[in-house]
Order: structure tokens, then C-alpha cells, then sequence
């Protein structure tokens, strides 16, 4: 998986860290409050945008919600900072993946889909930022997940060409993002996303339970699968 790899670039909420479980009850809590009905294709409706275009997805999908875009942003950020700077926490293995990565001279990156305060949040209360030499978001380039745009991004930051990175997701759209960018892809198990594992499988190069794994060298190399 690593070998020839010059940089690493994670997703961060269900990739590196483990949020997800915030977005749901987010979302239930600002529902209730302006009375919406989600749809029943909310999550793939959302899946892989930035936080601008999911809050402009709620106000065109939402004609009754009558809040701007800014204002919606602006609230969930209220309702999850505190939440990603006191109870968000590395995956399991994620800390040593990352100090080994670092020793060994590899360049890493963050390509989120998150706002960039919550991100910053989420990263200095855990001690995580210093190990990162970029750090971007999907609302610093003209198109979120999958389009590949902060992907190259990144890499670009990095000084590092996209077939010498190794990406790691925890969905389908950030999957196709990294791909999309020519990078290969670890596909990473995560509670939110489990129901689409096999999809998470067919459409990366690799697939692992948690960071342990690599070092257990237990991961799937799945492109031998499809």
C-alpha cells in the first residue's frame, strides 16, 4: 500500500477521526427545529459536499427553512464545535499511523469536506495539527466530493505528484474523489458508512477495519477483487 507513496491525504470526519455520529443528531436537532421532513435520499444527496453546498442544498431542498445560506453554516458551526473539540477522537491506530508516516519522511495532507473552523477544532484538540503539512477544505475549491478538486489541491500544496498519493476514505464519493484525482485509495470501515461496504470495496484500492491494520499488514487489497 505505501510503497512509492511520497505524500498521504485523509478525509477527516470517518477517515481519521471519528465524527460522523455527530451529523445525524445535527441534522435531527436543526429538522425539528424549522419543522423539515428529510427525504428519503438525504445522505446520498449529500454525501461528498462541502459544508457551503450542503447548507445551499438545505435552502433550495427546504423552501419553508427561510434562513440564508451564511446563517445556516453559522448554526451548525454553534451546534458542533464544542462537540468536535471535547468528544471527537483519532481512529483507532490513527496517532501511530501518523508518527510512523512522519519519521519516515512522508508528506500529509487533509482534503475535508467540513468548515474550516470546525476542522481546525477538531485538529488542535487532539494535538493532530502539526503532523500536517496542508490542510484544505472543499469550500476553498470550486467543486466538493467527488469531483477531485481538493484533492489536487492538497497535493498540490504538497509539492507531490497525484499518482504518488495514497489516499484514505471513509465514503463512496470521497472515494471517487481521490480516484478521480489519480491517486490510489484506502477505503476506511466506519459505523455511518458500514451499510455501503461493499460499494466502499469495489470502488477503492484497499480496505481496512482501522490503522492497526496496516501495521498488521490485515488490509484488503481490493483491486484484485473487482
Amino acid at each position: 500500500m505505501l510503497t512509492g507513496k511520497k505524500a498521504i491525504i485523509f478525509d477527516m470526519d470517518g477517515s481519521l477521526v471519528d465524527s460522523m455520529w455527530i451529523w445525524p443528531e445535527v441534522d435531527r436537532i436543526f429538522m425539528d427545529k424549522y419543522h423539515l421532513t428529510q427525504p428519503e435520499t438525504f445522505h446520498r444527496d449529500i454525501e461528498g459536499m462541502s459544508y457551503t453546498e450542503t447548507a445551499q442544498y438545505f435552502v433550495d431542498t427546504f423552501r419553508t427553512l427561510n434562513r440564508t445560506v451564511e446563517q445556516v453554516m453559522e448554526e451548525w458551526r454553534e451546534m458542533t464545535i464544542r462537540l468536535y473539540a471535547t468528544e471527537v477522537f483519532p481512529k483507532p491506530g490513527a496517532l501511530e499511523f501518523l508518527k510512523e508516516m512522519k519519521s519516515r519522511g512522508i508528506a500529509l495532507g487533509i482534503a475535508t469536506c467540513n468548515d474550516r473552523t470546525i476542522a481546525d477544532a477538531a485538529l488542535n484538540a487532539r494535538g493532530l495539527s502539526a503532523y500536517f503539512d496542508s490542510v484544505r477544505t472543499s469550500c476553498e475549491v470550486s467543486a466538493g466530493k467527488p469531483a477531485p478538486d481538493v484533492y489536487l489541491k492538497v497535493a498540490g500544496d504538497l509539492g507531490v505528484s497525484p499518482s504518488s498519493c495514497l489516499v484514505f476514505e471513509d465514503i463512496p464519493n470521497g472515494i471517487l474523489a481521490g480516484k478521480n484525482a489519480g491517486m490510489e485509495v484506502c477505503a476506511v470501515d466506519d459505523e455511518f458508512s458500514r451499510p455501503l461496504e461493499q460499494e466502499k470495496k469495489e470502488l477503492a484500492d484497499y480496505f481496512i477495519r482501522d490503522f492497526n491494520d496496516i501495521f498488521r499488514h490485515t488490509y484488503e487489497r481490493c483491486s484484485d477483487e473487482t
